[in-house]
C-alpha cells in the first residue's frame, strides 16, 4: 500500500480558499505539467456565507458579526482538514479575500481570528489585482479571448480588455476597472433608488452608465478591438462572476434547443440581442408553472431585477458587442492560471483533456484522416477541422473501446458533458459538441445508439458551426475504418492509404470519390472492415445525411468498385 506521504500526485495539489461577497469557494486542484492547462479538479467545496450581507443591517454597515466569523473559521478548519486528507503540501494552500473583506469595518480583526485559528494568513486582492485575477480566469476559461471581459461579483463589478495569444494574455495597463456595482451592491441600491420609472430610479441609472462610460475611457481599449466592433466579425463580451453565471443559465433554459444539452455554463455563447432582453430573462424567472431553473437558486434569482438593470446599462456604455460568451472561470482559475508559464497556458484545453487516452499513432492517424478531407468544394471550407480537432479526435478515438458494444457510441457521445473529456476547463460548447459527434459517429453515429441518446444526439447536433454535420458523420466513419485497420492505434507499416477526389455528376452534383488502398489486396474484407467502409459508402445516401445537407459517396477498394452494399 502507497503510503499516504508519498501518495502520487499529492505533491502537485494546490488548495485555495476564494472568500468572495456571496459565498466561499474551496478548491484543491491538480497542477501536474501534463494537464494543468484544463485545471483538473480534485476537490470542490462552497459554503453559503454571505460577508457582503452580514456587513448590513437595517439598511447601514455593521462590522462582520462575531457569529459570521465563527461560522467562516468552522468552515476553514474544515477545509483545512480536508487538504491535510488530500496531502496537500501545506505551503501550497492560499486564502484569497476580495471585496467584502477588504472593505469590512473590523477587517484587521477579521484577518486576525482566522490567522489565530487556522494558522493561515488571508491575501487581500487590490481592486486592480481582483479585476485583472477574474480577466485571466476568463482568459483560462477559452482556448483563445480577444474582446471585453466583466466579472460581476457580490459587491463589485470589473471591466477590462483581453487578448491572449500563444499563451501570452494582454489586458488594460491598469489592470480593470472596479466599481461598486456587484449583484448583492446594486440590489440594495435599486431598493433605495425607489421603482422603475421614478426620479430616484432614472438618476441612478444615469449614475451607473456614466461610471461605466468612464471605466469604458480608463481602460483604454486597443484600436484593434474598437475595430472589431464596427466589423462584420464583431467585439466578444466575456463574462464570469455568479451573477452573470444566473443570467448565462436563465438564458440556456431559454435556449431555442430544448432542454438544452450541455449542462456546463463555460463556454455557453449568447447573442447580444438574446443578452440583452431583460424582459424575457425576468419572466422566465418568474414563471409560476415551471420547475426551478436549473443552477439558479433562490438567492441568484432575487438578484436577476438587479443584473437586468446592469445589463441595460451595459447596453448603453459599452461599444457595439456581438456575442456573448460565459466564464466559469473566477478566482481559483485566475490565480492559477497567472502562475503558469506560457507553455502550459499555450495548449488546447482538448488536446490536453484527450491525451491520457492516446494511441502510440497519433500523427500518422492525424495524418490519414487529413488525407480523407484533402480538396473539399471550394464552397465548402472545412477550416473547423483543424489539426486541434483532428488531433483530439484521434486521441479519443480509443478510449470507450472497453465498453460493450451496446454503450461505446452513447458513452462517446456523453463524454464531453457527463463523460471522461466532461470537466476539462476551457471548452466552448461548440467543440464540445464537434468532439462528442465525431466520437459518436466512429462508434457507428445515430443508428449505433438507443433511443434514449438518439434525443440527445440531436440536441448536441444543433449545436455544431452550420454546414459540418455531414462532414462529421463522414469523418468519424472514416475513423471508423482506420480503428479496424489499426485496432490498438498503432501504425507499425501502413496497411492502407486513402486517395479522394471530387468529381462532377451528370445532373451537376458534387461527388465525393474515395479509394481505400490495401498494402495487400483482400480477398475478402473481414466483418469489422466491411462494416466500416459500408457506413463510409452509406454517408453519401441521402437518407443518412444529417442537417440537411451531404454529398454522393463512391467508394472503391484498391481501384475496384465496392460491393459492400446490403
Amino acid at each position: 500500500m502507497v503510503p499516504m506521504e508519498d501518495s502520487p500526485g499529492s505533491k502537485h495539489y494546490h488548495g485555495l480558499v476564494d472568500m468572495g461577497s456571496n459565498g466561499i469557494r474551496f478548491s484543491i486542484t491538480d497542477l501536474a505539467p501534463a494537464t494543468q492547462r484544463i485545471l483538473p479538479t480534485v476537490y470542490l467545496d462552497r459554503a453559503a456565507i454571505s460577508l457582503y450581507d452580514a456587513q448590513y443591517k437595517a439598511g447601514k454597515v455593521v462590522p462582520i458579526p462575531d457569529e459570521t466569523i465563527k461560522q467562516v473559521v468552522k468552515s476553514l478548519l474544515r477545509f483545512k482538514s480536508t487538504c491535510e486528507d488530500f496531502n496537500v503540501p501545506k505551503e501550497q494552500v492560499r486564502i484569497v479575500a476580495t471585496e467584502a473583506t477588504r472593505k469590512a469595518v473590523n477587517s484587521e480583526d477579521f484577518q486576525k481570528q482566522i490567522a489565530n485559528a487556522t494558522g493561515w494568513s488571508v491575501e487581500l486582492l487590490p481592486k486592480e489585482m481582483e479585476g485583472r485575477i477574474g480577466a485571466l480566469g476568463a482568459a483560462s476559461s477559452y482556448e483563445n479571448v480577444k474582446g471585453l471581459m466583466m466579472d460581476l461579483g457580490g459587491g463589485s463589478t470589473q471591466l477590462t480588455w483581453i487578448v491572449t495569444q500563444d499563451g501570452e494574455v494582454r489586458m488594460s495597463e491598469k489592470g480593470s476597472a472596479s466599481l461598486p456595482y456587484g449583484a448583492a451592491a446594486l440590489s440594495q441600491r435599486l431598493d433605495a433608488a425607489g421603482p422603475a420609472g421614478s426620479k430616484g430610479y432614472q438618476a441612478f441609472e444615469r449614475e451607473v452608465v456614466s461610471d461605466l462610460k468612464g471605466a469604458v475611457q480608463d481602460i483604454n481599449i486597443p484600436e484593434q478591438l474598437i475595430e472589431l466592433s464596427k466589423s462584420p466579425e464583431g467585439l466578444r463580451l466575456y463574462l464570469s462572476g455568479g451573477g452573470f453565471r444566473g443570467w448565462g443559465f436563465v438564458l440556456m433554459s431559454e435556449h431555442s434547443i430544448k432542454p438544452y444539452p450541455i449542462p456546463i455554463i463555460n463556454g455557453f455563447r449568447t447573442t447580444k440581442d438574446l443578452f440583452h432582453d431583460t424582459q424575457a430573462v425576468q419572466a422566465a424567472v418568474k414563471k409560476e408553472d415551471t420547475p426551478e431553473i436549473f443552477r439558479v437558486s433562490a438567492r441568484r434569482a432575487s438578484q436577476v431585477a438587479a443584473v437586468a438593470f446592469l445589463v441595460t446599462c451595459l447596453g448603453q456604455a459599452l461599444p457595439s458587442i456581438l456575442d456573448v460568451y460565459f466564464c466559469q472561470g473566477g478566482v481559483r482559475e485566475g490565480m492559477h492560471f497567472s502562475d503558469m508559464d506560457s507553455k502550459h497556458r499555450a495548449e488546447s484545453p482538448l488536446i490536453t483533456v484527450t491525451k491520457s487516452y492516446a494511441p502510440r499513432s497519433v500523427v500518422e492517424l492525424v495524418a490519414q484522416l487529413r488525407d480523407a478531407l484533402r480538396n473539399p468544394p471550394s464552397a465548402e471550407q472545412r477550416t473547423i477541422f483543424d489539426d486541434t480537432l483532428l488531433i483530439a479526435f484521434v486521441q479519443g478515438m480509443f478510449a470507450h473501446m472497453a465498453n460493450v458494444k451496446d454503450l461505446r457510441g452513447g458513452a462517446a457521445l456523453r463524454s464531453t458533458t457527463t463523460g471522461i473529456f466532461s470537466a476539462a476547463h476551457g471548452l466552448s460548447h461548440e467543440q464540445r459538441a464537434l468532439l462528442a459527434i465525431l466520437l459518436c459517429e466512429r462508434y457507428g453515429g445515430y443508428g449505433s445508439i438507443s433511443p434514449t441518446e438518439q434525443d440527445f444526439y440531436s440536441r448536441m447536433l444543433q449545436l455544431l458551426p452550420a454546414g459540418t454535420e455531414w462532414w462529421c458523420m463522414y469523418l468519424g466513419r472514416i475513423a471508423a475504418v482506420l480503428a479496424s485497420v489499426y485496432p490498438a492505434g498503432t501504425v507499425r507499416k501502413r496497411r492502407v492509404n486513402i486517395k479522394v477526389q471530387w468529381k462532377v455528376t451528370k445532373k451537376d452534383n458534387e461527388k465525393l470519390c474515395i479509394d481505400f488502398q490495401f498494402e495487400k489486396e483482400p480477398d475478402e474484407l473481414d466483418e469489422g472492415l466491411n462494416t466500416a467502409l459500408r457506413k463510409v459508402e452509406k454517408a453519401g445516401k441521402k437518407k443518412h445525411w444529417v442537417g440537411g445537407s451531404g454529398y454522393k459517396v463512391l467508394v472503391t477498394v484498391n481501384g475496384k468498385d465496392y460491393e459492400g452494399s446490403d
